[in-house]
């Protein structure tokens, strides 16, 4: 059974950031599975999905629009099953990314952009154009897909939970597609609605203003590229009402915060993970911690993806083997 890979990852006390912030911090390390994301818990799901409903027979291609993380998992595990991976993935894509894709056997298409489906350019347009035009291929869609947060709710959030004894007080993630922040928040809040759910999203995505105003703003305007989160569209598995709070960081500030982290952790962070650790300097912690608190921060992926965009030009760290990054199920 692939699922016993996949989640039941570590929960790890950080003593640099509990100490800096006088309260409890802990790290959910999402790198420990198999292709060291949390993408690969609704890789599993949707693509378990749709072969439990005849969606796709056996041989079939599973298609993704991803950043990369989701396209990983989706590759591994359709590979695994029989079955085959193309990922259209944006300009932006780390070249670390790239090569693991590639490592792993995805078929690759990059594109202009991930603007959504109303952009033809874009990863999801493209990916859903494939689908519909060739034979036994599922778009499984991550952005609209109920998986998404369902495989959150099952497995991420209940873990949380029990590593903390019920404990937790607050959690906070990067918001990309919306599935794990809103999977998660939904668990927690139905097991005590005060535990704060805050997500982070780069200066200019849309994700703050609708949850604020449940409109989109007026003019939209480019935002930062943190690789993995921010959006100028909502995607379908956002649950607004799963989230209390969206806090915005820019790119400087979070290289920064990967930079000093790796400096005196020697932990290197994924983008979207100094994204969370950029927001406690800037928001978080003036809403006031107490020593009693029990905080959450979700690192989905790890800093060897982004060698390039945020540890080299500090020329703190060498290019990371990439043959280490993914194991085998």
């Amino acid at each position: 059974m692939i699922s016993k890979f996949i989640g039941n990852t570590p929960l790890r006390h950080c003593e640099a950031l509990s100490t800096r912030y006088h309260t409890n911090i802990y790290i959910k390390e999402e790198f420990h599975n198999p292709g060291m994301s949390a993408k690969d818990r609704p890789a599993l799901f949707m693509i378990q999905d749709a072969i439990d409903r005849k969606k796709i027979k056996p041989g079939g291609i599973f298609v993704e629009a991803s950043s990369g993380n989701t396209g990983l998992g989706i590759t591994l595990i359709a590979r695994k099953l029989g079955y085959h991976a193309k990922i259209f993935v944006s300009q932006s894509c780390s070249k670390e990314k790239i090569a693991l894709l590639t490592k792993a056997g995805a078929d690759i298409e990059i594109c202009d952009n991930s603007n959504g489906l109303h952009d033809f350019n874009s990863t999801q347009f493209r990916a859903q154009s494939f689908a519909a035009t060739h034979p036994n291929t599922y778009f499984t869609n991550q952005y609209y897909n109920t998986q998404n947060i369902r495989a959150h709710y099952k497995t991420t959030a209940p873990e949380i939970w029990e590593q903390t004894s019920g404990n937790i007080t607050h959690f906070i993630a990067g918001v990309g597609t919306g599935g794990t922040i809103s999977g998660v928040g939904r668990f927690l809040k139905e097991q005590c609605n005060n535990i704060k759910v805050w997500g982070i999203e780069p200066a200019g995505s849309i994700l703050s203003h609708f949850l604020k105003h449940r409109t989109l703003p007026t003019f939209m305007v480019p935002f930062d590229t943190i690789e993995g989160i921010g959006r100028n569209f909502v995607p379908g598995s956002f649950d607004a009402a799963s989230v209390d709070q969206i806090f915005q960081v820019n790119c400087q500030e979070t290289k920064h915060a990967a930079i000093a982290y790796y400096s005196q952790t020697g932990i290197m962070t994924g983008f979207s993970s100094a994204a969370v650790i950029a927001s406690l300097d800037r928001y978080v912690a003036k809403m006031g911690f107490t020593p009693a608190d029990t905080v959450v921060l979700v690192f989905p992926d790890h800093g060897d993806r982004y060698i390039s965009k945020l540890y080299n030009e500090s020329g703190n760290v060498h290019q990371a083997m990439l043959s280490s990054n993914i194991t085998s199920f």
